[in-house]
């Protein structure tokens, strides 16, 4: 008798979309069938057993609707199955007993299942039969430990040290895990050993079967599964130690070498000498600590939690029903979330001191926090527009990139037609092609405010497996800026306690010389955040501007003066255009032409 068609880890889901979709087939009802069998489709593709139909809606095509018919029939099912567990989810800790098709090996670590799968109807044996096999392959890999500099090895190794980067997407394409993952092999991931039909990418299959691998989209995409992430993590750690010992070993080799040769010497030659190379030594390793301030604070790996801060004009004012969805949206996929008064951005992440707080009584208190490194700025397409028509959105920009954190994000919503905006669709796409290439900000386009909080539900997660294991120490926004481009040593971050980013983060507080010459120069057109801030970089006041003005020798040399200022990321000169207006505006008395 031939096999039921394979379902995916959500059976009952499937069956009961594709029932609704043949009853509304069978009434007349395209659109209803439309929606179901894009539901459906949307189904099949996701690898991963869900719980509920409310759990369905992180899904593509699953609305309300849908969701709520779901969970209904999930009800009906579960009170006809006296509460067992259900097909496609962790099944209940077992020992299974064979398979009606000859299945997989058993395994007995919990109490026995009844009632034995010959006693089932067909349906509910192969449902058994579904749940066993991923018992099984669970089982299985948690045994499973590749050997060191194996295929398998480096693509997992490689993998993690992809989720420790601040600035990884999540995955590697096949071409970035290739090469990521080669320096860590004694085996090649590109060509054929001789005598062998296959290369190392083979491992890969292997990674995915034992689902410590994921393989999604096309082009594939390949991440850690919570399996392999454990494994992966292990590894890390079995290799971080080696290198170690290894630097050590090597370390002590070297010394005892030198005193070898300095024994050669006489005694007086040995005493000279060995003072000579120790003191220097000695005060070249205290000098770098000396002049570096004490933390205030210090939280080790396991003190603190993630918690995404949510700017509280996000949940109040303007559409109310708009706003109370991405609240929903974020206790629907159980992301810890603080709404408070945020001076700049609209979305941020601290590390929070542990306390007996539930997460939804997250408020800002007396605990202490600090400000991780990532900040975003959601923008819908008409605040865009607004924003650009105002002169607010290079203020914006600006301010982002002043306020000591160095990745800003751009989440750009395109919530329906731009037909009834004021600037043209193409003015609105050549700004965020322009925020992303030139002002170097990284920019995350999402359809509504479902996919945005399903980013910042991703974000919230990465950046939760990414601090966790880090040391993080408090230090003041001077500090900061001495450091950056900012980067992790030895397992600790340097990061800004909220009340102080927030404090130097607000609007219309006092400003200095400095902030005033920023914003004067961000009015001129054509001058972007980025452009004002290589000048500011070599003149902080107008005074000094001025000053250097009034050493050129003659007119020419003024409107060329700042012409070689280097701007951006890719050092271009601010060129001789902007130059000249900028000398015309500071050096010609009374009204310009």
């Amino acid at each position: 008798m031939p096999k039921p068609p394979q379902e995916g880890p959500n059976p009952l889901f499937t069956r009961w979309l594709q029932e609704w979709r043949d009853q509304a087939a069978e009434r007349g009802r395209p659109k209803s069938q439309r929606a179901y069998e894009r539901a459906l489709s949307s189904l099949r593709k996701y690898p991963l057993p869900l719980r509920s139909g409310r759990e369905a809606r992180i899904l593509l095509y699953f609305g309300e609707k849908i969701c709520r018919q779901l969970d209904e029939q999930l009800e009906k099912h579960r009170s006809t199955q006296d509460g067992s567990a259900l097909p496609g989810l962790p099944a209940p800790t077992s020992s299974w007993k064979g398979c009606e098709d000859g299945g997989d090996p058993t395994f007995s670590d919990s109490p026995a299942l009844p009632p034995a799968p010959s006693s089932l109807e067909p349906a509910q044996r192969q449902e058994q039969c579904s749940k066993k096999k991923q018992i099984v392959a669970q089982h299985r890999a948690r045994g499973y430990v590749p050997t060191r500099r194996s295929p398998a090895y480096a693509v997992l190794l490689a993998l993690y040290r992809n989720t420790m980067n601040p600035d990884s997407r999540g995955y590697l394409t096949k071409p970035e895990l290739q090469k990521t993952a080669q320096p860590l092999c004694d085996k090649s991931f590109f060509l054929v050993d001789p005598g062998n039909k296959s290369t190392a990418w083979s491992a890969v299959g292997t990674l995915i079967r034992k689902e410590l691998v994921l393989k999604t989209n096309i082009p594939a995409r390949y991440s850690l599964t919570e399996a392999g992430l454990t494994l992966a993590r292990e590894l890390h750690a079995s290799e971080e130690l080696k290198e170690n010992n290894s630097h050590a070993l090597k370390a002590a080799a070297s010394r005892t070498r030198e005193l070898v040769l300095l024994e050669e010497n006489d005694g007086s030659a040995l005493g000279s000498e060995h003072s000579d190379r120790s003191t220097p030594s000695k005060s070249s390793h205290e000098e770098p600590n000396s002049g570096l301030s004490k933390p205030q604070f210090v939280f080790e790996p396991g003190q603190f939690d993630i918690i995404l801060c949510v700017d509280f004009i996000e949940t109040t004012g303007g559409p109310t029903s708009r706003k109370q969805d991405l609240v929903s949206e974020l206790q629907r996929h159980n992301v810890p979330f603080s709404i408070r008064k945020l001076h700049v951005g609209d979305f941020l992440w601290v590390a929070r001191e542990r306390a007996p707080l539930a997460a939804e009584h997250l408020q800002p208190t007396s605990v202490r926090e600090l400000v991780l490194d990532y900040v975003v700025e959601r923008k819908r397409m008409p605040d865009l527009c607004g924003s650009i028509i105002d002169g607010r959105f290079r203020e914006q920009k600006f301010r982002l990139r002043q306020c000591g954190i160095s990745h800003p994000i751009y989440l750009v919503e395109d919530s329906g037609s731009a037909q009834h905006l004021s600037l043209p669709e193409k003015t609105l796409h050549q700004a965020i092609v322009n925020t992303q290439v030139i002002d170097g900000f990284f920019v995350k386009r999402t359809r509504d405010i479902r996919e945005s909080a399903a980013y910042l539900t991703i974000m919230t997660r990465h950046l939760t497996r990414l601090y966790q294991d880090k040391m993080l120490l408090s230090c003041t926004k001077e500090e900061l800026e001495g450091e950056h481009p900012l980067q992790p040593r030895q397992g600790t971050y340097k990061l800004l306690t909220f009340a102080e980013f927030n404090e130097g983060a607000v609007k219309n507080k006092a400003q200095t010389v400095y902030e005033v010459f920023a914003r004067q120069l961000m009015q001129i057109s054509g001058l972007s955040g980025e452009k004002a801030a290589a000048i500011l970089e070599r003149y902080k006041t107008p005074a000094s501007l001025m000053e250097a003005y009034a050493a050129c020798p003659d007119p020419e040399s003024r409107e060329l003066l700042l012409s070689s200022v280097k701007c951006g990321q890719l050092q271009r000169n601010l060129g001789p255009s902007l130059s000249k207006t900028l000398a015309q505006l500071y050096c010609t008395s009374g009204p310009l032409p």
